[in-house]
């Protein structure tokens, strides 16, 4: 049986929001938390984007479950070695509850200094040295580095947890699954693909953990519902590789005619219908995932998990 997290939006939410909603995750019953890492919202409609690391600062003290970020570009906008840095200070504020969730991220965070924005076979090859750094700079030992794509100069992490951070590779295709089977501890992706997450575990990542997340919006409406999910996550139906290579909230708003409320009603679950949300929620499990996250789309955090807490979860947890 999975763990059941609950997924915090950096996009949607300030940091103060973000902490409150931890709490009542935990209190609804929820066993681990994600949280996204992101310099800009998708569009301005969301209108949130806080500094993750200081977050998580806050929640380490909040409350007790796990968390991990959902995730980290550690390749361009932050230096591998200052991620390295941040993700064993929250290990060790955690208690060693943190995991480090990482991907090759999007220009819509990454390209704010200016940096070409690389293909995605260069994107991997950089996620993959930058994993090699943190991994070694999380030993605590002095480490230098002359990389294709990094240079490290007498760098030494002197605050580290007692067990290196575990470091998940996020994939949504072959080529970033194979990357995440052979060099991740465990492995993130978004939708039940049980095809993904057999070619991970097969191509090396074993019983490595997996994880999955998926957006939804309770409430006592669910046409309201429909409409809220179009007005603030449109992107996430946006076809190909333009979550990829879209370089500001402004051009996401730009294509946001291409989503339809029918294609969000059809695509993601709204409104109140229990079997809806354990369904959607149990497909993970049937695909061979370890933990699922869920998060709640709009204004109605209360009313989600006073909802998740008396109908959902126990469907799912058998409490």
């Amino acid at each position: 049986m999975p763990e059941y997290g609950c997924f915090l939006a950096c996009e949607e939410f300030g940091p103060a929001d973000l902490v409150d909603q931890a709490r009542q995750a935990e209190q609804a019953g929820f066993q681990a938390l994600w949280i996204s890492d992101h310099y800009h919202p998708w569009n301005d409609a969301q209108g949130q984007s806080p500094f993750v690391w200081s977050v998580i600062g806050a929640l380490s003290q909040a409350v007790s479950l796990p968390i991990e970020t959902a995730v980290t570009c550690p390749t361009v906008r932050i230096h591998p070695a200052v991620v390295a840095q941040a993700a064993a200070t929250s290990a060790v504020l955690t208690d060693g509850r943190f995991r480090l969730g990482v991907g090759s991220g999007e220009a819509l965070n990454e390209h704010i200094f200016g940096d070409r924005w690389p293909p995605t076979h260069t994107r991997l090859e950089m996620l993959e040295e930058a994993i090699q750094v943190m991994r070694r700079l999380f030993t605590g030992e002095e480490v230098n580095h002359h990389g294709p794509h990094y240079t490290v100069e007498n760098a030494r992490l002197y605050t580290v947890p007692d067990e290196p951070v575990p470091i998940d590779v996020s994939g949504f295709g072959p080529q970033a699954t194979a990357l995440a089977a052979r060099v991740g501890d465990g492995y993130i992706t978004m939708g039940p693909d049980e095809d993904l997450t057999t070619q991970f575990r097969k191509g090396g990542g074993g019983s490595g953990l997996v994880s999955g997340g998926t957006k939804v919006c309770y409430g006592p409406d669910r046409e309201e519902a429909v409409r809220t999910v179009h007005r603030l996550w449109s992107n996430q139906l946006l076809p190909g590789e333009m979550g990829q290579i879209l370089p500001t909230p402004r051009h996401f708003e730009q294509l946001e005619a291409l989503v339809t409320e029918s294609m969000v009603s059809e695509n993601t679950v709204c409104g109140p219908d229990v079997n809806e949300h354990v369904s959607e929620l149990s497909a993970f499990a049937d695909a061979g995932f370890d933990r699922v996250y869920v998060s709640q789309i709009g204004p109605d955090q209360r009313g989600f998990f006073d909802f998740y807490r008396t109908k959902v979860l126990p469907q799912l947890t058998g409490g």
